[in-house]
């Protein structure tokens, strides 16, 4: 883009000089630069560690130019750091954040929620028994609530794992597959278990999957159970029917907590057969101890194309 007279210019250095740490922050062949200056309108120049910013938005350009700066001292700065930054500023952080409230300490870190929704989302988690996080691909529905089952495991607040999932062909018919039970259902669980390894690393996954602590099992398998003490997910709960919706909710034990998440729009199951999550949401609305986080387009935090391929299927009225 071509910058007028009239547009808002800054120029400022981003010290101490460092060129590791300012190829860094501006990536191979200045990739975040130009991620930068497409999402905000704006253009970027730079000699050495001065940089100029003009367009509309070249007071936020600085603001974001200086806060990944400094993270170049402790991560690597991606497209995607660039992307989830430029999400926390479009979605307005509160002015007085805590990360203790707002993030999930696990293993291998924090993770913070990034956006009204998320952070009401981990509020529900903390606070209810029982929440329901319904929305678009790419929101962070699962990998929060895997995350919250991890903290409250490491906090020894509850004794077990369990990670549940419809096992239902997403519109393709499979056939037969070879392996043992475990490695049938695994590609059905295959993303909750790509959560727990980033987490908590794949050898101590290993080691509480092997202990029986950590449970990933398909929801069928959850019939005739009562699960005490347990942090009980269900992933991809538009493929459940209302029996099996009703037969999941009617395992929580004592002293557990369950998360259920999915995307009422992406329903794999036969036709004439209403979703157990759509049918719950006008069933346990008022219900006390019950708590619903409906997410949109804008929390996407994945690829800024997905965000623009949900917007583009919502104005169409879903998946018609």
């Amino acid at each position: 883009m071509v910058a007028s007279a009239a547009e808002p210019r800054r120029e400022f250095e981003l010290g101490p000089s460092d060129n590791a740490r300012l190829a860094n922050l501006c990536g191979p062949l200045d990739e975040n630069l130009r991620l930068l200056e497409t999402r905000l309108e704006v253009r970027i120049q730079r000699r050495g560690d001065t940089f100029r910013v003009s367009g509309a938005q070249a007071v936020g350009a600085e603001d974001l130019l200086r806060e990944l700066f400094a993270l170049t001292q402790k991560e690597e700065i991606t497209p995607e750091r660039v992307h989830l930054a430029l999400h926390e500023r479009e979605s307005g952080p509160p002015a007085h954040e805590d990360v203790r409230e707002n993030g999930v300490r696990v293993p291998r870190g924090g993770i913070r929620a990034r956006g009204a929704h998320q952070r009401d989302y981990l509020e529900h988690i903390r606070t209810r028994d029982l929440t329901f996080g319904i929305g678009p691909a790419g929101t962070g529905k699962t990998y929060l609530a895997v995350a919250c089952a991890v903290e409250s495991l490491q906090a020894d607040r509850v004794r077990r794992l369990i990670l549940v999932r419809p096992a239902v062909e997403a519109g393709e018919r499979l056939g037969f597959l070879p392996g043992d039970l475990t490695q049938k259902v695994d590609p059905y669980l295959r993303p909750m278990y790509d959560a727990l390894y980033e987490m908590m690393g794949f050898d101590r996954v290993a080691r509480f999957i092997e202990r029986n602590v950590i449970e990933v099992a398909p929801l069928a398998f959850m019939r005739g159970r009562s699960l005490n003490d347990s942090f009980i997910i269900l992933d991809e709960a538009q493929n459940t029917t209302i029996e099996q919706m009703k037969m999941f909710l009617t395992r929580i034990g004592f002293g557990s907590k369950a998360v259920v998440t999915g995307d009422i729009t992406q329903t794999d199951l036969p036709a004439g057969r209403r979703s157990g999550l759509s049918h719950v949401v006008d069933v346990l609305r008022e219900v006390e101890g019950v708590a619903f986080t409906f997410f949109d387009a804008h929390d996407v935090v994945r690829h800024p194309l997905v965000q623009r391929i949900v917007q583009a299927y919502e104005s169409r009225g879903g998946s018609s």
